[in-house]
């Protein structure tokens, strides 16, 4: 059955419609924002998929380009792989719903956002994510949701819940929060050096709209919803745990304790062998053979349960460190002799070397999407091999998780990069992370600030990274252990993943992964105060130590600049036909030329005389011809009446035959010839712009 319900966000109608699309999903919606509209439909398979410990949910934000009336650029024609922006999405619409579907629940789920129509002042990615809940909570699928989300800017010091596309220009913040009535569910955003406190603020503002729109979502599923169907459980065997837990929990512990990652994983592997010779030898091979996930599942569960307990009763961390002890740290800056700025940041057993490389403006990256955005001028690339944690597996490209920790080191750094105007290079930095025992991310945004600094880039102030974690009481959140600068097991058996980057000033990114069903405003309060903390110990003892400011001069392998400005009306006097002009003088010089719009043009060379000599020649083709003017010139023609004179600034002036001398001469061969340089002044310049000249009275002349 059809229906339409409304609500207000933002001071904007927000409608979900269901029972018109899509019939056969589990459950589908149709959510308008504004004139912006995205279907949602979501799906699971009837039967639990085997041999996997986790739950496989797949979520795609699908960007059409009929969205917003483009033409992919494509040779296909159609849209390709997913856009970058479009990756975000898709894991923004994944981390607050994850946590809310059952523990041991293994059907395959699909979460399928597809915009239809972008109205640019209301988000498709906000009505993505409230349509991905009502979709599911209004479906048979399991879910233990609603949840929703909004954006939140700050815009002239006020706080802003999704701004318009004006607003978001002049926003100090560009800050997504999703959650659900009670608590915070996720956190993505790039920000300006927007202190902590005002932070918290804009966090909580946006849960007030959160609140509201789960209440709607409630009375949605209330009205319409379906049952949710029953599903095969794959709960660990109460009694297998119990019988590990009492033999081996002990053994577990001490093979936990251990600084060296390679020495704990080896401690554990031997132990999970030991404990599946003693399964065998208690319950026989058959029941080994067939319940060799179970028994998997069983050793995973009591390492968990080991290094929770021993985090949240005894506080004590697996390497011995206190609980807002950070790793040992180094860094060190200039490694590589021929690339443009390079640095390598240790943190533990996690390392990242980042190299920073300048290129012409024109080299920017450009952006084949929805937004507006069109391009972009510094670029960040995060590259994860499996060497970098002891595997052997061939490199593929980059994953979402790849292009995810490179978005969050690009908004961490952004926000203090000088303007193009200051600074007129296009900035990439790539991120080899070398070693991972957990936030690499975070070291990656410190090594990164550390290239640009080598690099000579004038960045405003440095930034620093640090994660925090979480051990919480399943029954009450507000009971719970918080660790700083955690590593891969805290991580991967701790409730959450809070990432900080930013300057001694204030939050410049923040990424929130979670595994709880959400956060209070007392953890995210602490969290900030611990990462703030911890940042400006690694900006102040380590980072600034190796280096304390950018350097003077970029290296002598990137491009110097220099740059002029002229006047719009010339620019194609600069670039000539066909391009003629502009690339006889790359030709002659060597250099790299771009050209704004606006007249701007920036020479590229490691050659300093040639790019002056670049710049002369432009600054030839634009000059203004004035009368009076006197202008070193080169005969390019002769006819019976005179000669025409390149007088440069792209302009040609005929010397008449009766102005070439004060004398009165019969052919002008006599005295000129083509290639000729002569020295001549400009007498008049007639109603339709043509050039006249003389040589006449010219001491230039008279000495030659």
């Amino acid at each position: 059955m059809f229906k339409i319900y409304e609500t207000e966000l933002a001071g904007r109608k927000l409608s979900i419609e269901t029972g018109k699309m899509a019939g056969l999903a589990n459950g589908s919606v149709l959510v308008r924002y504004g004139e912006t509209c995205v279907i949602v439909n979501v799906t699971a398979s009837k039967e639990p998929k085997e041999g996997i410990d986790f739950f496989p949910l797949s979520v795609d934000y699908e960007e059409k380009l009929y969205s917003v009336g483009k033409i992919p650029g494509s040779f296909q024609k159609r849209e390709g792989k997913p856009s970058d922006k479009s990756i975000l999405v898709s894991r923004a619409i994944d981390r607050p719903l994850r946590p809310l579907f059952p523990k041991d629940f293994r059907n395959d789920v699909v979460v399928v956002a597809t915009v239809l129509s972008v109205d640019y002042d209301n988000s498709p990615e906000v009505a993505a994510m409230i349509g991905a809940s009502a979709a599911l909570s209004i479906s048979d699928i399991p879910f233990g949701g609603p949840t929703a989300a909004v954006n939140v800017g700050i815009v002239d010091g006020q706080i802003v819940i999704n701004p318009t596309e004006e607003q978001k220009e002049k926003s100090d913040l560009t800050l997504t929060v999703a959650g659900t009535e009670d608590k915070i569910a996720m956190i993505e955003a790039g920000a300006n050096e927007v202190p902590d406190d005002l932070m918290l603020e804009a966090i909580k503002k946006g849960h007030e709209e959160i609140k509201k729109i789960c209440k709607f979502i409630a009375k949605i599923k209330e009205e319409i919803g379906k049952p949710k169907f029953e599903y095969k459980s794959f709960e660990v065997d109460h009694d297998l745990l119990e019988y590990l837990e009492e033999t081996f929990k002990e053994d577990m512990k001490k093979a936990v304790q251990e600084v060296d990652k390679d020495t704990r994983d080896n401690n554990v592997s031997e132990l999970s062998d030991k404990i599946i010779v003693a399964v065998t030898e208690k319950y026989g091979e058959e029941y080994a053979e067939e319940n060799a996930q179970s028994i998997g599942d069983a050793i995973y569960k009591l390492e968990k349960k080991c290094v929770r307990e021993m985090i949240f009763v005894e506080h004590k961390r697996v390497d011995g460190r206190a609980l807002d002890e950070i790793r040992p740290l180094s860094c060190e800056v200039g490694l590589l002799p021929r690339v443009h700025g390079s640095a390598l940041f240790t943190r533990g057993q996690t390392q990242v070397l980042s190299v920073a490389t300048l290129g012409m403006v024109s080299e920017e990256q450009e952006l084949d999407g929805i937004d507006t955005e069109t391009s972009k001028r510094y670029m960040h690339h995060y590259n994860f091999p499996s060497y970098s944690v002891g595997e052997a597996r061939p490199s593929r490209g980059p994953g979402r998780r790849e292009i995810g920790h490179g978005a969050l080191a690009e908004k961490a750094l952004v926000a203090v990069l000088p303007s193009k105007e200051e600074f007129p290079y296009a900035i990439r930095v790539v991120s080899e992370v070398l070693s991972s025992n957990g936030s690499t991310s975070q070291a990656s945004i410190c090594g990164s600030t550390l290239a640009l600094m080598d690099a000579g880039v004038p960045i405003k102030r440095p930034v620093a990274g640090i994660s925090t974690g979480l051990v919480s009481n399943p029954d009450d959140i507000d009971d719970y252990v918080m660790l700083t600068d955690i590593q891969g097991l805290e991580d991967f058996f701790g409730d959450m993943d809070f990432k900080v980057g930013g300057t001694e000033k204030g939050i410049t990114a923040i990424q929130v992964d979670i595994k709880v069903e959400g956060l209070t405003y007392k953890i995210i309060e602490e969290a900030f105060t611990r990462t703030r903390k911890a940042r400006q110990y690694i900006l102040d003892e380590i980072m600034l130590k190796q280096i304390e400011k950018p350097r003077e001069e970029i290296s002598k392998y990137a491009p110097k600049i220099i740059t002029t400005k002229i006047k719009t009306e010339k620019i194609k006097d600069v670039i000539g036909t066909g391009g003629k002009t502009i690339n006889k003088i790359i030709e002659e010089t060597g250099v790299k030329i771009d050209i704004e719009e606006d007249g701007q043009v920036f020479i590229y060379s490691t050659d300093n005389e040639k790019a002056n000599k670049a710049l002369e020649m432009i600054e030839d083709i634009v000059r203004e011809i004035e009368v009076g003017g006197i202008y070193y010139g080169t005969v390019t023609k002769i006819m019976a009446f005179g000669a025409f004179v390149d007088v440069g600034c792209g302009k040609e002036g005929l010397l008449h035959i009766s102005k070439i001398s004060n004398e009165r001469i019969k052919n002008v061969e006599d005295v000129l010839k083509i290639g000729d340089k002569v020295t001549v002044k400009v007498y008049e310049i007639d109603d339709q712009g043509r050039v006249n000249l003389t040589m006449k009275d010219l001491a230039e002349n008279k000495e030659d």
